[in-house]
This record gives structure tokens, C-alpha cells and sequence, in this order.
């Protein structure tokens, strides 16, 4: 399956992500996974990306895009993908589009976690990110097992500046003006499912494979319809 997991920032959306590659058996392709890889292996890309996020500056769609093709022609990915990250605008999506057009492939199903905004706020104030994996935990809902460190490589968790109440109501800001928009866009195009997040990780986990399993079913029945289906 070819999965694309949109949401607010905050909602889980990569949680979710990793949960669904690990019961598929499909990667999870996170572009600032990708961002990361090149920054650590201190690439031309690696550089250039850097210096755009330590500018505050959004990485161009065109490094963006180049990187995401490449991720996607990797052996690994011919039986499906998960997306995360990637589309963030319309335009995007477009690419997106010509990219998946070229290998004879399509997005089978989009995942929509959605949760207030007063929610979002609150919950990001909890989170911690790994200094050096990028994994990501919350002091309440998902603590790593010692306090302070990454439960997979000791490192030390942060909590990110833009992790700030104001720096996260600016960043959902821009997912309403430029990320939201994207349910319409792919309204006639596939498969939609729309869950809302739990603070218990495991619930919306529950939802969202009980959802994955309709759509799975559906399939196989050789049914081509894209109705929404609202969980």
C-alpha cells in the first residue's frame, strides 16, 4: 500500500506512521528523516539544508522533491511506502503526482489525524525529541523508559524552541493556510480516512488500523470507489 499521513503538527501523524510500517512491512519515509541523514552525513545537501534551517528558512521544494525520488527508488519501497512530511502544499502534491506517474504508482489511501488546536498546544509543551535519533516522546502520554534519554540510542532528549506555545500556533497556522487544503485536492483522487488523536497512542492506533482494514477489504472486494470514510 502507498500511504500518505497528513495532520496537524502535534497530532502523532509519525507515531501512527511507524506503527503502520511496522504492520505492513512497508517504510516510513519522513522527509525530515531525509534532512537528517543528509546533515549527518554532511552532504552539499546536508549543508545547504542546514543552513535553511538554521536560517529559519523551509528547505525548497525542488531539494525536497529531488530527495524524496531517490528515497522512493530504493528496492524497499516497491511494495508500498508510507509518506510523512510530504505533500505539505498543493503544489507538492503535484509533484508528487508526476513523481508517482513516472514509476506506474499511485497513493492508495490518505490517513487525516485531526485534533483541536487548544489540544495541540497543550500536548506539544510535553514533548521530547531525541538529540540525535529524532525520536520523539511526551513526558505523559508516551514517556521513554528513562528519564531524559532516548529508549533506542541513550541519547538526551530536548525540547525543541519550536516546541514553544507561540512557535506551534504560527506552525498551525500554516498548516490551515497551505497543509489543510490538501484533503479537498485529494478528495477525488483516493481514499480518505479521518481519525481523531487520542492522548493514548495506543487508541488512535486502534483506529487507525481498524480504518487501514476497511479500506484493505475494499480493495479486495475490487471495490474503486474513493468515498470518505469519517472514523
Amino acid at each position: 500500500m502507498r500511504i500518505i499521513v497528513l495532520g496537524a503538527p502535534g497530532v502523532g501523524k509519525g507515531s501512527q506512521a511507524s506503527r503502520i510500517s511496522r504492520a505492513l512491512a512497508i517504510p516510513h519515509i519522513s522527509t525530515g528523516d531525509l534532512f537528517r541523514a543528509q546533515i549527518a552525513g554532511n552532504t552539499d545537501i546536508g549543508r545547504k539544508v542546514s543552513s535553511l534551517i538554521n536560517q529559519g528558512l523551509l528547505v525548497s521544494d525542488e531539494i525536497t522533491v529531488d530527495l524524496l525520488v531517490k528515497r522512493l527508488e530504493n528496492e524497499d519501497c516497491q511494495k508500498g511506502f508510507i509518506l510523512d512530511g510530504f505533500p505539505r502544499t498543493v503544489k507538492q502534491a503535484h509533484y508528487l503526482d508526476i513523481i508517482l506517474t513516472a514509476m506506474n504508482s499511485s497513493i492508495d489511501i490518505l490517513v487525516n489525524i485531526t485534533l483541536d488546536d487548544s489540544s495541540i498546544v497543550k500536548r506539544i509543551a510535553g514533548r521530547r525529541t531525541c538529540s540525535s535519533c529524532g525520536e520523539v516522546y511526551h513526558v505523559e502520554d508516551n514517556p521513554p523508559e528513562n528519564d531524559g534519554f532516548c529508549n533506542h540510542c541513550f541519547s538526551t532528549l530536548i525540547n525543541r524552541s519550536d516546541d514553544s506555545p507561540s512557535a506551534v500556533k504560527h506552525r498551525l497556522n500554516i498548516y490551515h493556510e497551505q497543509t489543510k487544503p490538501l484533503i479537498d485536492y485529494y478528495m477525488s483522487k483516493t481514499k480518505i480516512v479521518h481519525i481523531e488523536s487520542d492522548n493514548l497512542i495506543a487508541v488512535t492506533t486502534r483506529k487507525v488500523f481498524e480504518s487501514l482494514e476497511i479500506c484493505i477489504n475494499d480493495e479486495l472486494k475490487g471495490d474503486g470507489g474513493r468515498e470518505a470514510i469519517t472514523e
